[in-house]
């Protein structure tokens, strides 16, 4: 039979077979009967089915090896199971045997010490984590995320455009980003993409497919042919995959759209889906002969199931398509797969003599071009009833050798396990030895016995000192006045020490003899002093008596038992050292690096059993770099940035699929070339004709989008313009009503405002309105008069035409030496003056004259007959000014800039004041507005905007103090303050958390990391059943938190200051934040 053949007669058991690896794998039974017991009892309903598994597996004695091994009989088991190693270190516990109960606490501390080497988490945080595992399943029904907030794209095309060529990202169009991982990873490779690229469906179901498999995977492979054409000729930045995904959620059974599909079922569900589509074509394409299946081919393996049955030998060649790998209990890559290659006790497979005993090995006889490993990192937890992750770390290498795992390498690998497992063993024993003497001693705290010997050898090179001698103790009587045992007489070196002691009686030397006087002694009461110790008792630990013979021989002993422990000691880490690079080196000749895999992607899975997030790795071979697909969201990655969230045990992110390619066949990869120029193909011409006119249909659509956003801003402006024309045309008018009616009153000047008498009215810069002449426009005024001043005295020529070019380049001189002054920021002079901003940030030179001829312009300037012809000069060279000189669209540009300069100003103004009065609700607004347009200014230059790193800084820290809040609240338990506390989380922090991660900055990823650890730690603790709900409720919403904006309220209303005003208040509230920490959050 061929494999095609083959692979087609088993489509209707591969979904039984699916179902029960999945159940064999989430509950941990093997018994194939009670596993098939438990689906037909559910009618296929895998939930229902684990429940009755462990309701009855108190029940269900353990399973012989007959069951164990049924699994092998079956012949062409695509989704094979990998059993794990047994656990052999069972301890019998219901007898009376003591020792055995010593050797299960041994064991247990043992087992814990090694989980804490291996993965860096102690048992207690892995309680707490199955405990917040636990308390979310038990809430599973109010876990589905409710839609109440709106995630919405920009209003604005431009921020969904394509830059240059850039990879495109997938909508999350409602927990789909598991779709998006997978998508990502199978589109980037080159063979699959031109294989989906260029799918036709055959001929005879154009008219009217024959079957239900044709009416489903038809239409799902044409959405997916879309999908991968907008992915590779699109201008958007991102493109929405909801067809595609919705035909794939109704093969689901539990399709709720808010549900998070099972990954590694859907995956499953992808590749038979395609497999199907193609089988089809490939039978009308090749009639009579035999179909190749690209899908087979390019995803699908055969290995050999080798092994013993009760005594009797069997070989079994079975395909393979996701290959399943057990996490627990293992370190690295190799070590699973060496576990997932051997089931049971396999010794009699090598003996010549047929035992009893039962077991299997696996061989690969050939490998797929696209190795996928699923890691098995969510297991049930028996005791609880639910499915819990598993964060330990395992690591996994870039460049993976299959050589060891082949079956034409059989042999060889055989002698090198059975070498290795002998390392193993004398490495165990050396390593046992080894912790004698660095853990040497028979009670609960054991020392390195180098150290000990040490330790001794001071002990006994000690000299005693003794205390200072105490006012009314008695050397032959214990406290009290009470006889007691005489102490032994002090020795001739203390009693030269000593000085003599004060008693009732006449002065004496030490005496062994008790008077009657003296027992009879009423003691005084002396707390601190007959709180001392005695006299003779040394300070530190040494020796009483010893002699100098005594000494040496001792000291000798010490120094020769010390050496020749240090020495054993180095001999044997030398020895271990040895071994384990022996046993690193075992498979690193060439002959066992033959099969190379390269790792392609990584697809990592953040949070919880039941609620997190998805994304994926994907290694650019053109770029050389790693790049990280989060949905809408493609940037530039790195190596340890996937090492850091994918291995696992640091966060609660890791990997739960691992993509390899071989290394030897570079066509998966490779960009395909035109037959006729030889030139690469890329983006639309990649594309067969129907694609094209597909996507060319939507980028017109997108391109009209773009125009007609484009027309209702120009209109918006226009209208903006139109208005405040108007409102300069009636305060000029006021204005000059006020003048004639008063004199001694001169009203406002600003830089832009009183246009040409003949020219209409130029807008009068919002950030110019002055209010009244006493404030900063009349020192505007003043320094324009001055400038006016020195250039009459400096000038010889007094024509009005010479005095305006003299004052002009004063001014600029004046404001020149202002943009080059180093100053602190709180003195900012960019504030004071627009030409100011303009000089810092190399605005054009036309730009800058038409900006101080306008100053010069100023009606409020015609005080005097001077300053009347001067500002008439300055107003018509205004309008000798050709439309083709300065770009007016331009000028007007750089004008806007500088509002929003200021606008961005009083934003951050305003939330730093705010934030210093810890109103930090009111604070967060001002802060991430400031913050986002403030990045948005500074793309154009560095000196457009403020400080990012400080507003970034406040704008963490407002986060942080609210979460603080929030998190207090909640603590509370009131039901006012938890609701307003949640309330603060879901309108404030939540939506601004994608704010933090779209940047990706290590800080900014440590504050959002802090904020979820905080929530997270109240899954173990007990609380009320209200209070509980509500939390597993809000939990899946700060944890799958994509980089998706949210859509915000509009921006806070800002008050109108002056200039001067403004500066004051800018430098009051600089001058009082001080110097943030540069490690700071």
């Amino acid at each position: 039979m061929t494999v095609e053949q083959n692979v087609l007669q088993q489509h209707s058991q591969k979904h039984q077979q699916t179902l029960l690896n999945q159940l064999k794998e989430v509950t941990g039974t093997t018994d194939v009967q009670l596993l098939q017991q438990a689906l037909q009892v559910s009618n296929g309903d895998l939930a229902e089915a684990v429940a009755f598994l462990t309701e009855k597996n108190a029940k269900v004695p353990q399973q012989d090896e007959t069951t164990y091994y049924q699994t092998s009989q079956v012949a062409s088991d695509r989704y094979i199971s990998v059993g794990s190693q047994a656990d052999t270190n069972v301890i019998d516990l219901t007898g009376d045997d003591k020792d055995d109960l010593q050797r299960a606490i041994a064991l247990s501390l043992e087992e814990s010490n090694r989980a804490f080497r291996e993965t860096g988490i102690t048992d207690e945080e892995q309680a707490i984590s199955r405990v917040l595992e636990a308390s979310i399943a038990e809430n599973k029904a109010s876990l589905k995320r409710t839609h109440t907030e709106v995630w919405s794209d920009s209003p604005n095309p431009h921020d969904r455009k394509r830059i240059d060529n850039c990879p495109v990202g997938l909508k999350n169009v409602g927990n789909t980003c598991w779709f998006s991982a997978v998508i990502q990873s199978l589109f980037n490779l080159l063979e699959f993409q031109r294989l989906v690229l260029n799918y036709s469906p055959p001929a005879r179901v154009h008219d009217l497919p024959r079957n239900q498999k044709e009416h489903r995977n038809l239409p799902f492979m044409q959405e997916l042919r879309n999908l991968f054409s907008l992915m590779v000729g699109s201008k958007r930045k991102y493109v929405d995959p909801s067809r595609a995904v919705e035909i794939l959620k109704d093969a689901f059974k539990s399709s709720e759209s808010q549900q998070q599909q099972d990954v590694s079922e859907f995956t499953h569900k992808l590749l038979d889906w395609l497999e199907d589509a193609f089988q089809m074509k490939a039978e009308e394409d090749r009639e009579g002969e035999k179909p190749k299946n690209p899908m087979v081919e390019l995803f699908y393996g055969r290995f050999l199931a080798v092994g013993v049955l009760e005594g009797k030998k069997f070989e079994n060649t079975e395909m393979f398509g996701q290959y399943p790998l057990q996490v627990n209990g293992f370190k690295d890559l190799h070590e699973c797969l060496e576990a997932a290659m051997i089931e049971g006790e396999i010794e009699s497979l090598h003996s010549a003599e047929n035992s009893a005993r039962s077991g299997q090995e696996h061989w690969f006889t050939e490998l797929p071009p696209v190795l996928t490993f699923e890691l098995s990192r969510f297991e049930f937890n028996q005791a609880l009833g639910r499915p819990e992750k598993i964060h330990n770390k395992l690591e996994f290498p870039s460049m993976l050798y299959m050589d060891r795992y082949m079956d034409r390498n059989r042999e060889i690998t055989r002698i090198k396990r059975e070498e290795i497992r002998r390392l193993k063993e004398h490495l165990t024993l050396l390593q046992q030895r080894l912790e004698r003497y660095l853990s040497y001693g028979s009670g609960p705290k054991r020392f390195p016995l180098a150290d000990v010997l040490q330790y001794a050898m001071e002990f006994a090179s000690s000299k005693p000192v003794c205390t200072s001698p105490v006012e009314d103790i008695d050397t032959s009587a214990p406290p009290g006045g009470t006889t007691g045992q005489q102490l032994p007489p002090p020795s001739t070196a203390e009693q030269d020490s000593l000085p003599p002691l004060e008693s009732s009686g006449p002065a004496s030397g030490p005496t062994t003899a008790t008077t009657a006087p003296q027992q009879q002694r009423v003691p005084i009461h002396k707390p601190f002093t007959q709180s001392r110790l005695p006299p003779d008792i040394p300070m530190h630990p040494a020796p009483r008596h010893i002699t100098e013979e005594e000494l040496r021989v001792l000291e000798g002993c010490l120094h020769r038992w010390r050496s020749e422990v240090e020495n054993d000691t180095r001999d044997l880490q030398g020895s271990i050292t040895r071994i384990q690079r022996t046993i690193e080196l075992m498979y690193s000749d060439k002959s066992m690096m033959q099969v190379p895999y390269r790792l392609h992607a990584v697809l990592v899975h953040e949070g919880q059993a039941n609620a997190g997030h998805y994304w994926a790795y994907i290694y650019d071979p053109h770029q050389r770099c790693w790049m990280k697909y989060n949905d809408i969201s493609v940037t530039k990655s790195s190596w340890e940035e996937l090492v850091r969230d994918s291995f696992g045990g640091y966060r609660n992110a890791s990997a739960y699929c691992l993509m390899y390619i071989n290394d030897k066949k570079p066509f998966l990869i490779e960009e395909e070339f035109d037959k006729e120029t030889g030139q690469i193909l890329s983006g639309m011409d990649k594309l067969p004709p129907d694609l094209k006119h597909y996507v060319k249909e939507d980028n017109e659509q997108f391109d009209k989008e773009i125009e007609e956003w484009d027309t209702l801003q120009a209109r918006k402006a226009q209208q903006e313009k139109l208005a405040l024309a108007t409102a300069a045309a009636a305060a000029a008018a006021s204005a000059a009503s006020s003048t004639s009616t008063s004199s001694s009153s001169p009203q406002p000047m600003s830089i832009e405002s009183s246009p040409p008498d003949n020219a209409v009215p130029q807008q009068d810069p919002e950030y110019m309105e002055q209010p009244s002449p006493t404030n900063d426009s009349k020192h505007l005024q003043e320094d324009t008069e001055r400038a006016i001043s020195r250039a009459a005295a400096e000038q010889e020529e007094r024509s009005p035409e010479a005095l305006l070019n003299a004052a002009i380049k004063l001014e600029y001189g004046r404001l020149l030496r202002f943009a080059q002054e180093d100053t602190p920021p709180e003195n900012d002079y960019r504030l004071q003056h627009i030409i100011v901003y303009f000089i810092q940030n190399q605005a054009p030179k036309k730009i800058l004259e038409r900006t101080l001829l306008t100053q010069f312009a100023d009606r409020n300037l015609a005080f005097d007959e001077r300053c009347k012809s001067i500002m008439n000069v300055a107003r018509a060279k205004l309008d000798l000014i050709k439309p083709e000189e300065v770009n007016m669209d331009e000028y007007e540009m750089w004008h806007q800039d500088y509002r929003n300069f200021r606008e961005i100003t009083i934003f951050m103004m305003t939330g730093l004041e705010l934030f210093q009065k810890t109103n930090y609700v009111e604070a967060l607004m001002y802060l991430v507005y400031a913050y986002q347009y403030n990045k948005e200014l500074l793309l154009k230059g560095l000196y457009r905007g403020h400080d990012d790193e400080l507003l970034g800084y406040y704008r963490r820290e407002c986060l942080l103090k609210l979460n603080e809040q929030a998190a207090a609240m909640f603590e509370s338990g009131e039901e006012p303050e938890v609701t307003t506390g949640l309330g603060i989380m879901n309108e404030l922090v939540v939506p601004c958390i994608p704010l933090l991660l779209v940047h990706d900055t290590e800080r900014d990823l440590l504050a959002v990391e802090d904020m979820r650890n905080r929530w997270c730690s109240y899954l173990g603790q007990e609380m009320e059943s209200n209070l509980q709900e509500k939390l597993t409720d809000f939990l899946p919403k700060l944890l799958d938190c994509s980089t998706e904006i949210k859509s915000f309220h509009d921006p806070p209303k800002l008050p109108s200051y002056s200039t001067l005003e403004l500066c004051e208040r800018f430098s009051r509230v600089m001058a009082a934040l001080g110097r943030v920490p540069s490690d700071g959050r």
